[in-house]
């Protein structure tokens, strides 16, 4: 298995632009990484350089203890699946798969034995669902075939790591609900790292060991789905994962009866103990900062004191669940809450949301960086 390291990488365009930003990360053995961000922050562009699609212009990229940034794309020993399947029109599923095995050498520089590349692909097939279909060509396969023959294309190679540009933008919801399980089932069968491109958010969370958040070609934040959800590194990370997003809400802190409350427009919602001295501790009393509540954090009853003012505009029934949107009766900000199946919600148009204090995070509103997640002071003050 291979390790890979990026240490302060940089793309800029001979006109000045720079893509990708002074990005450093590390990837252990056998982890799905998953790169996610809006449309242009740079990680296909980053995808690239690590594949050696792109010239590294700051920066250095190791492969296991060997610095890749001027080898050659085809000796770094990494397979890449494409956005739009990159498969050959005139050759049939088996040799699409076989294509690039049948120039790979062995450590002796020899080509591979052809039963060897067989046993290869037909092991690919059959975990793929491929096997009825290996005498047909791409014309005569769906959006979700052609795609499991592309990854099956990269999976018969024995690499260092297994690259994803996106690979399932082009199917429908259903067909990428199926694809995301296929692919996961895939990663544990496979011995190297993937590292998989997307702007799907929920892409993100449902495959990753490790969520890789960037935005304008920087890195915001890296760590598993549970820590990137949980602990969002700042306002951005908050609001890009999480489906629906947080709700965010700005508040300024106040001191009442030895502890900080957090006044918004309509609301005052006192800290718990515990949060409140350790924001005393770290200066966060008369602040301006944003308070952000996840849907499901907010329900229909609750203490009177972490009220939410609320003018209802529409409800979504999704089965398990109902999604309640609507908007601040006083500022107008956007609300969105998750209320389980089966409660009952007022039959009136405006009425209160009740938050779970100790499930807030707050970020500073000048820098947007976090502050507190649920009772968890984010930057304690040392000795």
């Amino acid at each position: 298995m291979s390790t890979i390291s990026l240490s302060h990488i940089s793309k800029e365009y001979k006109k000045g632009t720079r893509t990708v930003e002074d990005f450093s990360l590390e990837i252990g053995e056998h982890e799905f990484v998953v790169l996610v961000g809006p449309s242009g922050c740079g990680k296909s562009t980053l995808l690239r350089m690590i594949a050696g699609l792109e010239e590294i212009t700051e920066g250095e990229l190791w492969i296991d203890d060997r610095l890749m940034n001027s080898l050659p794309s085809g000796d770094r020993k990494l397979a890449m699946v494409f956005q739009n399947y990159a498969l050959y029109p005139n050759m049939t599923v088996r040799k699409n798969i076989s294509f690039g095995l049948e120039s790979e050498r062995d450590a002796n520089g020899k080509k591979l034995p052809r039963t060897q590349i067989r046993q290869r692909v037909d092991r690919a097939a059959d975990m793929l669902g491929l096997s009825e279909l290996m005498d047909r060509r791409p014309s005569q396969l769906s959006g979700g075939q052609k795609q499991r023959v592309a990854i099956g294309s990269a999976i018969v190679r024995d690499a260092k790591a297994y690259l994803m540009d996106e690979p399932l933008s082009n199917l429908d919801a259903k067909l990428r609900m199926q694809m995301r399980v296929e692919l996961q089932k895939l990663y544990r069968t496979l011995s190297a790292s993937v590292i998989y491109v997307t702007h799907d958010q929920v892409e993100a969370m449902t495959l990753a060991t490790k969520i890789v958040v960037m935005n304008q070609g920087m890195l915001q934040q890296a760590g598993s789905p549970e820590e990137i959800y949980e602990r969002p590194r700042n306002l951005f990370v908050a609001g890009f994962i999480g489906s629906p997003r947080m709700n965010l809400l700005k508040v300024h802190t106040v001191l009442e009866g030895g502890r900080i409350c957090l006044h918004g427009a309509g609301f005052a919602i006192p800290l718990a103990d515990h949060a409140s001295k350790a924001m005393l501790r770290n200066g966060y009393l008369d602040e301006d900062l944003v308070m952000g509540v996840r849907p499901e954090d907010l329900s229909l009853s609750g203490r009177p004191e972490e009220a939410l003012p609320f003018s209802f505009e529409l409800s979504e029934n999704l089965g398990a669940h109902r999604l309640l949107y609507g908007v601040h009766e006083k500022t107008a900000e956007t609300l969105i809450a998750r209320i389980p199946e089966g409660e009952s919600v007022p039959n009136f148009r405006s009425y209160p949301l009740y938050v779970q204090a100790d499930r807030i995070h707050l970020f500073e509103e000048s820098t947007g960086m976090a502050v507190l997640h649920g009772t968890d002071v984010c930057r304690e003050e040392t000795a």
